[in-house]
Order: structure tokens, then sequence, then C-alpha cells
């Protein structure tokens, strides 16, 4: 059991960022992935729930999901995607739902 637990925070912590002052976040659409979850819309149901639960819990929402657009290669071409940058928190939450 202890195995599975290690491997699945090592995952995690392998799509984990850091940006210019040191903070930690990660992108919704990789951890999407991790969660085994196949649709962006389906996902963000549960991204939805989680803010609810950061509200209710006290926690300004806005601190621990930020919505970010991002190009990605599609095709020839590239187009933008919405993403949301969350944090260790916000990544708790969604798991939890």
């Amino acid at each position: 059991m202890t195995d599975i637990i290690k491997y699945n925070e090592q995952v995690f912590e392998n799509i984990k960022h850091v940006n210019e002052y040191g903070q930690e976040f990660w992108y919704a659409r990789e951890l999407m992935i991790i969660l085994e979850y196949k649709q962006w819309r389906n996902f963000n149901s549960i991204v939805d729930k989680a803010k609810i639960a950061c509200e209710s819990s006290k926690n300004k929402v806005l601190d621990h999901f930020a919505d970010v657009s991002k190009m990605v290669k599609a095709g020839v071409s590239y187009k933008e995607i919405k993403d949301i940058k969350l944090s260790r928190y916000a990544c708790y939450l969604i798991a939890q739902n």
C-alpha cells in the first residue's frame, strides 16, 4: 500500500510547476489526465464543486484557482485553450470530489 501512495505522490509532484516567485502550482488539464478524466467538460464540473468547497471552508477561490489560457498545437497550427492554475489545496479539493 505504501508503494502505491508514493507512486501517486510522485506522479503528482512530477506535474508541479513553480512560478517566478517560487510558488508551486499545477495545471488543471495535466491533473485531469492523472485523475483519468477523458473530457474537459466533465473535469471542469469537478473543479466547480471544488471551488464551492473552497468557498465553504472560508478560503478565497481566487487564491487557489486562477483561470489562464494556453497555446497548444492542434494539427499544423496552434489554438488557445482554457486551463486553470491550481494551488496544492485546490488539487486536494479536486481529488476529494
